[in-house]
């Protein structure tokens, strides 16, 4: 069996730069190395982070996480994405691993292995960040599909979202299935963790926001809800959708009106309609309550710099959002 133990000398790439990374050679699967990536693929110890792939380890270096090991693909030390990864990551002393086709299968959890893949460290959730002023925060109660969480806590940091509270038995938002899908969203958006939602419905209320509930039927069309403030909009998971418990805490209740025969959108989906109706008002301006021109009246609205308006259907069909 070959060594697990060698160093192999990168060499350098640039004539002005005095830059040479030694790194250890991985040849063997049974290296202790290759049991702290699968360890941190499932989630342990807890606050690890397994970031798969090029794009993510660049956005964690860029974000200021803290990175403790990377592993890469021999064959892949002489492209120039990867050599420029390395090269910030050696000159931050952190350790890097030339590994072989065989291992990088063993620590990269996707089907076709990345060429880099890196161990990290959780951010620290940050409330006084969540609930900064004209808090926008997303509640995701109990989503239980890491691509969509991904895709949710992405969408959060685009349409301006303060921060993110994963609640009950949503999906780990620092899984690595879902850190694929934010895109990175994850290490730079305040995210948070609560074992129960009607827990984070409450410490949203406490900070100040009013809860902005999704529901299958019965509530305002989203462009005429008030979604102006300090809001915490709360995402029910796939299929059940918010439990009523929580449902009846809520001081919005809104549904998103849909054409037949469609019955239901995807959770993400669903979730950036909320988020991007809530940015529309903010850019309009206005204090929530205070009745602006324009909102509530169900008719199509302008500003001057465009069509900002959505004019209500005479058919609302309400659902439920679900994958």
């Amino acid at each position: 069996m070959a060594s697990t133990d060698e160093t192999a000398e990168r060499p350098d790439f640039s004539a002005s730069s005095a830059l040479i990374v030694v790194m250890q050679r991985i040849t063997s699967r049974q290296n202790p190395i290759v049991a702290r990536y699968r360890d941190s693929a499932r989630g342990r110890p807890s606050g690890s982070l397994l970031l798969d792939g090029a794009h993510l380890v660049s956005e964690a270096l860029a974000a200021g996480v803290a990175i403790r090991h990377v592993a890469v693909s021999s064959d892949a030390l002489d492209r120039d994405d990867i050599r420029t990864i390395v090269d910030t990551i050696s000159g931050r002393g952190i350790e890097v691993a030339a590994a072989s086709t065989a291992v990088m299968q063993a620590i990269s959890p996707v089907r076709s292995s990345s060429p880099i893949v890196a161990i990290g460290e959780r951010p620290a959730a940050d409330a006084a960040r969540i609930y900064a002023d004209n808090a926008l925060v997303v509640i995701t109660a109990d989503v239980q599909d890491p691509g969509n969480v991904g895709a949710i806590v992405r969408v959060a940091e685009a349409g301006g979202a303060s921060g993110l509270v994963a609640a009950g038995s949503t999906a780990n938002p620092f899984g690595w299935k879902a850190l694929r899908g934010s895109m990175g969203s994850a290490l730079r958006l305040p995210v948070a963790l609560d074992p129960a939602a009607d827990h984070a419905a409450a410490d949203a209320r406490r900070h100040g926001c009013r809860l902005v509930a999704m529901v299958a039927r019965g509530g305002e069309p989203h462009g005429e809800a008030d979604l102006r403030g300090r809001i915490a909009i709360l995402v029910g998971g796939e299929g059940p959708g918010i439990a009523p418990s929580l449902v009846d805490t809520a001081d919005v209740r809104v549904t998103i009106p849909m054409e037949r025969p469609v019955e239901s959108l995807n959770a993400a989906v669903a979730a950036a309609v909320l988020i991007y109706e809530a940015r529309r008002q903010r850019m309009m301006g206005g204090a929530a309550g205070a009745g602006g021109e324009g909102l509530g009246t169900g008719k199509l609205r302008k500003r001057e710099a465009g069509d900002w308006g959505l004019e209500n259907s005479k058919h609302r069909f309400e659902t439920r959002a679900r994958a």
